[in-house]
C-alpha cells in the first residue's frame, strides 16, 4: 500500500471516527427531546468518510492477476495437491472420490464381463 492510499484511508477513517461521535453526541443531547433523527450533516459526513475509505483501499490493493481455472487446476494436479485449498474437504471421513468409486465400478464390471465370456 503506498504512502497517498494510506493517509487516504487514515483521513477517511478519522471523518469517520468523527461522524460517529458526533452521532453518539447529538442523541446524547437530544435524548430528552422527541425529535431524534439524525442531522443531514452527519449523514453526509458519514457517507463521504465511507467513500474516502473505500477509495483509500483499492489504491492500496494490489494489481489483480489473471486468473484461469484450467491453469490454476493444471498447477495443482502437477503438485500432487500441496496447495489445493480444497484439500480438508476431500480428506474428510465419508468423503466420496468420484474418480476412486468410478475405476472400481469400471473395475468391477470388466471382471463381471471377464467372468461371463468364460
Amino acid at each position: 500500500m503506498g504512502f497517498l492510499a494510506r493517509l487516504v484511508t487514515l483521513f477517511g477513517l478519522v471523518l469517520l471516527t468523527h461522524a460517529g461521535y458526533s452521532a453518539h453526541e447529538h442523541t446524547v443531547l437530544i435524548s430528552a427531546s422527541a425529535v431524534t433523527d439524525i442531522p443531514q450533516d452527519i449523514i453526509i459526513e458519514t457517507l463521504v468518510a465511507v467513500l474516502i475509505v473505500s477509495v483509500g483501499l483499492v489504491l492500496g490493493a494490489e494489481k489483480l492477476k489473471p486468473v484461469s481455472w484450467r491453469d490454476w487446476a493444471g498447477e495443482i494436479e502437477k503438485e500432487g495437491g500441496a496447495r489445493n485449498p480444497y484439500m480438508p474437504l476431500e480428506e474428510r471421513y465419508a468423503f466420496w472420490d468420484i474418480r476412486a468409486k468410478r475405476k472400481e465400478f469400471a473395475d468391477w464390471i470388466r471382471a463381471d464381463d471377464a467372468l461371463l465370456k468364460q
